[in-house]
């Protein structure tokens, strides 16, 4: 299988601090790599020197081959990387189309006056989210006026209608009921058929096993563990969490 993403030993240093210390790890297509840790353990920094938000102090992030160190986010995301944040960075008074294309707009141009074209917008988000399985009641009601599963649902549409090889999800159903975790879970399983390669950060232990395919455990900056779901159970997923080493 080829590799989508891989991740060669990166390191974080803030002043006297080493966050993240020799991670690595490869995410391949239609797999779902759950990178699990406690408050502090070094997931949001290992994320972040992927999108290209942190230069890492050492170490080297490639996608399909190429380097992407040094980039930044901007060329990450053309590189196929989008990161879905927890606050989902959705304006909450537009409608799911120009979420969509929040900040690469459509514009079309009549009598050489250019116009936002809110019809293809409206268009292309529908067909993105259709093919997600996502049903929005109506789609030029504002986000706001939305349930917490359709707000993550239309940040995920936006990560593939932008042909996102790989999405990052940062606790993805945190504040979430438990019908619109399911939902979620069922979007990832829908992205992983369509071969996208799926980074998901979480300490939700029922979400880690729903959805990973491999977790990687992170303590306190290292890899503590990595195990397939079907091999290991809860209480050793703590334990590594915990700091408990291989």
């Amino acid at each position: 299988m080829t590799t989508l993403l891989k991740i060669d030993g990166l390191k974080k240093r803030f002043g006297g601090n080493e966050a993240v210390k020799n991670v690595s790890f490869e995410v391949n297509p239609g797999e779902c790599v759950v990178l699990a840790g406690d408050n502090g353990a070094g997931k949001s920094t290992v994320i972040k020197m992927i999108s290209g938000v942190y230069q890492p102090t050492d170490g080297k992030v490639y996608m399909n081959g190429a380097l992407l160190t040094g980039k930044t986010p901007e060329a990450v995301r053309t590189a196929g990387i989008e990161t879905i944040y927890q606050d989902l960075a959705l304006a909450d008074n537009l409608d799911p189309g120009l979420n969509l294309y929040l900040g690469r707009e459509a514009v079309k141009h009549v009598l050489g006056v250019p116009y936002l074209d809110r019809k293809k917008m409206r268009e292309d988000a529908a067909k993105v989210m259709l093919s997600l399985g996502i049903v929005v009641p109506d789609p030029t009601a504002p986000v706001r006026e939305m349930s917490g599963g359709q707000r993550q649902a239309i940040a995920i549409a936006r990560a593939i209608h932008w042909q996102a090889g790989i999405v990052i999800m940062d606790e993805p159903t945190a504040a979430l009921g438990v019908p619109e975790q399911r939902e979620v879970m069922a979007l990832i399983e829908r992205l992983k058929k369509q071969g996208v390669g799926i980074i998901l950060i979480s300490h939700n232990l029922p979400d880690i096993f729903a959805a990973a395919d491999r977790i990687i455990v992170l303590a306190r900056g290292v890899v503590a563990g990595e195990r397939r779901p079907a091999e290991t159970n809860d209480e050793e997923i703590v334990r590594m969490m915990m700091g408990a080493t291989l």
